[in-house]
């Protein structure tokens, strides 16, 4: 699915315009965030990435999850989500960056997982962006992408159909993953979410 420009200026602008109400927009996706995170196996001490954490929703979990010896890290590409978290008080839970998931600044190998809720549609190569995300993972360390609603819950919302080319679909998705560094290792697309998970090859 590719429901975005690939420009980043657009997907900035579509951010911003939504950043002040997006919380109250989606009020009941949190318990659907923590679940999600509990499935990446997250152990005490470990670091994990939220790629594009938008106003912060899972960063409470994953912070749960690593404990106060783990790292967490929630990048986003746009300042007025990263502001709406700080206000959430999320900045507690991790360290909030503005940054770019295609360009991280992070270092190879720096980290044991990465949580992506809604991302993949923004990305504007996506193969060559999750091979970026699998750069900064360890080998056997994992990406979940995750989204609260399953696909045809959200084209439904969104009032359009889903195409053969949608990217989450699990036969594109898996192929996608494989040329880019991860192996599929559990796909759900119910009403309720949406989530993928992988692990990272060597």
């Amino acid at each position: 699915m590719r429901c975005m420009s690939d420009d980043h200026t657009h997907v900035q602008e579509f951010f911003e315009a939504r950043a002040a109400d997006w919380d109250s927009r989606f009020p009941d996706d949190g318990p659907a965030h923590a679940a999600a995170v509990a499935e990446l196996g997250l152990r005490e001490g470990d670091r994990v990435l939220d790629a594009g954490c938008g106003t912060g929703r899972a960063l409470p979990s994953l912070r749960a999850a690593v404990g106060s010896s783990g790292v967490v890290v929630g990048v986003d590409l746009t300042p007025a989500m990263l502001a709406a978290a700080a206000r959430a008080g999320r900045g507690r839970d991790g360290h909030l960056l503005l940054a770019d998931v295609t360009r991280l600044p992070l270092g190879t190998e720096s980290l044991d997982a990465v949580f992506a809720a809604g991302l993949i549609a923004h990305l504007p190569e996506p193969a060559e962006n999750l091979r970026e995300l699998a750069r900064v993972v360890r080998a056997g360390g994992t990406l979940a992408l995750f989204h609260p609603i399953g696909r045809a819950a959200l084209a439904a919302r969104q009032g359009r159909q889903i195409t053969p080319d949608d990217l989450r679909a699990e036969a594109n998705l898996g192929p996608l993953l494989a040329g880019s560094g991860w192996r599929m290792t559990s796909y759900v697309d119910e009403d309720a979410r949406f989530l993928a998970l992988a692990v990272r090859v060597k």
